[in-house]
């Protein structure tokens, strides 16, 4: 990761299909305490049947391997990183897609940083304002209820279990540990990330998807398992769809956590609309 002491360079990974020079870019934004690699499966099968579109897997701030970067860390900002990202590569990406916390930063950045932006596709994300709540903002207070050290992740995880999350919940959550020495601590700024989720719940983005930035699509996908969105909203997109035929509702079966509960379903359905 480089980049300036102001502002560093988000840690991000290309996939692109063997033997292939993109000519279009996505940009794949993950959801809070995920990392990019979190869309490595789904970004390679969709490159193999699209290979004219290369992939990019971002680790937003705070996540995976972006560390370093000061606050405020809003919605705002985690859009201006991206933003700074794509000018230090220089490319154009003609499409951006986030999952939950990742799809409101997705629809930040397709409001300020539009300039040949063709689709913005958010993936089982809230699009208004909220009290804070779900099982995202329950996890700060589970790990800080936790020790600091773990002799193993699966001691970690064991901890989740007993403040009730599923076993595979919370090995996903312990992929944010790093050895140190022989002990595992969490490599989460746990105050900064509450700083994050506070800003994704205050912030009201209808606007964007009401107004997609010009010649721009707004893909909305519901988890049929989830409750990110309510019947209210998806009347809302339909309704929208109808008036101004840019904006669309994808309902795909499964949970909230969608590309590993029906990749199938999220490859085909990004192979088929990528322009």
């Amino acid at each position: 990761m480089n980049g300036t002491a102001e502002r560093p360079i988000l840690a991000h990974s290309r996939v692109v299909a063997a033997g292939h020079t993109p000519e279009r870019w996505l940009l794949v934004l993950h959801g809070i305490y995920g990392s990019g690699r979190n869309w490595g499966s789904v970004a390679r099968r969709v490159v193999e049947a699209r290979p004219e579109w290369g992939i990019l897997l971002v680790d937003l701030r705070l996540h995976g391997q972006s560390r370093g970067f000061a606050g405020p860390h809003t919605l705002a900002a985690a859009a201006a990183d991206v933003d700074a990202l794509v000018e230090h590569l220089d490319f154009h990406a003609a499409a951006v897609l986030g999952h939950s916390f990742g799809g409101k930063v997705a629809l930040v950045y397709a409001g300020h940083h539009a300039d040949g932006l063709r689709q913005v596709w958010v993936m089982d994300s809230t699009l208004d304002v909220r009290e804070p709540s779900g099982s995202a903002w329950r996890m700060i207070e589970a790990v800080r209820a936790l020790p600091p050290e773990f002799a193993s992740r699966a001691e970690a995880v064991e901890g989740l279990e007993r403040a009730g999350y599923p076993t595979g919940l919370g090995q996903w959550m312990a992929m944010n540990l790093e050895n140190q020495d022989g002990v595992y601590r969490w490599r989460l700024d746990l105050d900064g990330v509450e700083e994050m989720l506070r800003d994704f719940f205050r912030t009201d983005l209808w606007h964007v998807v009401e107004s997609p930035p010009a010649g721009a699509e707004v893909h909305v996908v519901k988890a049929t398992e989830s409750n990110s969105l309510d019947e209210e909203s998806e009347a809302r997109l339909e309704a929208l769809g109808r008036s101004n035929g840019r904006v669309f509702l994808h309902r795909v079966q499964g949970g909230h956590w969608i590309n590993t509960d029906n990749p199938d379903a999220i490859v085909k359905l990004l192979v088929d609309s990528l322009p």
